[in-house]
């Protein structure tokens, strides 16, 4: 069976107006050395003010601004484009730059339809980010990578095989749909070695042009690697500019252990809390489909520094606390628990909404009450309304900060519930709630969200990991 890898290079690996592409070109040469590569484009960053900015937020903010009635511009986006278009040769850089005038052109028309009616959401929002990011961005890498004498082609929305359901704006993959429509990208893998092709992105049985929520180009690679694992010896490779390290090493900065290992539960965990690993959904939809395919996290600069993610890794081996993260802007609702299975219920059926955990509940005047952490506590506020409806006793705590320790394997430590609530006092910090729950291999504790706590607790959980007698 011929290997397939699916690279998905990220908006910081892509870099402020394609700067990360000459060492993109050096992996994707690396890579098709041995395999076929299909390569999932996140849209490129700009500087906005001084500051890095992904085009999708560039665009996202020209839509809301232009839905109030504000006159915009896409100079920003051209001139991104422009400055990429210098690593296409002469050969190839007017077919280019006339297709990312003609996309261009496109999302412009999407910005003019959102003034006029006063609003940027669903299809148009949905078109206007392709045209403006990931779709774009695909279609000039491959002219980029014809530049360079290697041999690609790109996916176009004609033939687009990410078939999903029509909830546009935060869609679902389907995969019946989708296998019906992977011949062709097959013929493009069999003839070219490299295809690329727009994350993020998906389209309707109708054609209508949809988008998964926020980081969903992992889940597009996900996606295209269930397609295709029967067909080839497929591997999901995300390129980043780290492997994965015991936690982030923008808060810690000492005593960090690369993390080799990862089951595909540690890993949605760490996705899920705060440890940008990999999109939690993207797991969720290869155990959903019994897929066993690994998926690695690669170092760009040092390819050497792997972390290699499966349902059941080789073997367990190292420190069994694999990974201490945080996450800010978080909620808590108590609600009674009868209620609280019909709120599960809706969320899952018709919001389609799967960000929350389910804590232990307690019980108060004879009454079995539930605790349901929201891991975005925005959410919560926008859909107040939704959700106290299901109970109208029930509260809403905001402001809370989850700190959460990661390991299949944590029993072979004793006491870390306890240890690990001793360095969290400290640190001179209250814990709110703490949920240990040994068959979901995480401990949860629940702090104020304020200033620097969580920062603060992680910091305080890890220094005593190096300690640590385990079995």
């Amino acid at each position: 069976m011929d290997k397939l890898i699916v690279a998905k290079f990220g908006g910081s690996a892509i870099g402020v107006d394609g700067e990360g592409l000459p060492a993109i070109l050096d992996r994707v040469k690396n890579l098709k050395s041995d395999s076929k590569v299909i390569i999932v484009c996140s849209a490129p960053l700009t500087k906005v003010d001084g500051k890095k900015n992904s085009l999708t937020d560039v665009m996202l903010d020209l839509g809301n601004s232009a839905a109030n009635g504000n006159d915009v511009t896409m100079k920003v986006i051209e001139q991104s484009y422009s400055n990429i278009l210098q690593m296409v040769n002469d050969e190839h850089r007017a077919e280019c730059k006339k297709i990312i005038d003609e996309m261009l052109d496109l999302a412009s028309d999407s910005l003019t339809y959102a003034k006029t009616e006063g609003k940027f959401e669903d299809e148009m929002r949905a078109k206007a980010l392709a045209y403006s990011g990931e779709v774009l961005m695909s279609y000039v890498l491959n002219y980029i990578l014809k530049s360079n004498d290697i041999e690609s082609d790109s996916i176009t929305l004609d033939d687009w095989p990410i078939i999903t359901d029509t909830n546009i704006e935060s869609t679902n993959f389907l995969f019946d749909q989708s296998n019906q429509r992977i011949e062709k990208i097959d013929n493009k893998i069999k003839q070219y070695e490299v295809v690329t092709i727009g994350g993020f992105i998906g389209k309707t049985e109708d054609g209508i042009i949809t988008t998964y929520e926020r980081g969903g180009s992992d889940r597009t690679a996900a996606d295209i690697g269930i397609l295709f694992h029967k067909k080839y010896d497929t591997v999901i490779d995300l390129e980043k500019d780290s492997s994965v390290v015991s936690a982030d090493p923008k808060i810690v900065e000492n005593e960090l252990d690369d993390v080799i290992q990862l089951s595909y539960n540690e890993a949605r965990l760490a996705g899920m809390f705060g440890m940008k690993i990999i999109d939690p959904i993207a797991i969720k939809e290869i155990l959903e489909n019994g897929v066993e395919m690994p998926v690695t996290i690669t170092n760009m600069g040092s390819p050497e520094k792997v972390t290699k993610i499966q349902r059941k890794p080789d073997e367990q081996n190292g420190h069994p606390l694999k990974i201490v993260t945080g996450k800010k802007n978080c909620a808590v609702l108590r609600i009674e628990s009868t209620s609280a299975m019909d709120l599960l219920e809706s969320l899952e059926n018709e919001k389609r909404y799967s960000e929350f955990i389910i804590l232990s509940p307690f019980t108060k005047d004879g009454l079995e009450f539930s605790r349901i952490l929201f891991l975005d506590g925005d959410y919560v506020k926008r859909n107040e309304k939704y959700v106290l409806s299901f109970d109208s006793l029930a509260t809403i705590a905001y402001q809370r900060g989850v700190i959460t320790l990661i390991g299949d394997e944590m029993w072979r430590v004793q006491q870390i519930a306890s240890k690990a609530s001793s360095k969290i006092g400290d640190a001179g910090l209250n814990i709110l709630n703490m949920d240990a729950q040994e068959e979901t291999s995480r401990i949860i504790i629940v702090i104020e969200d304020s200033g620097d706590n969580v920062a603060k607790a992680i910091r305080a959980i890890h220094s005593e990991r190096s300690k640590i007698k385990f079995l």
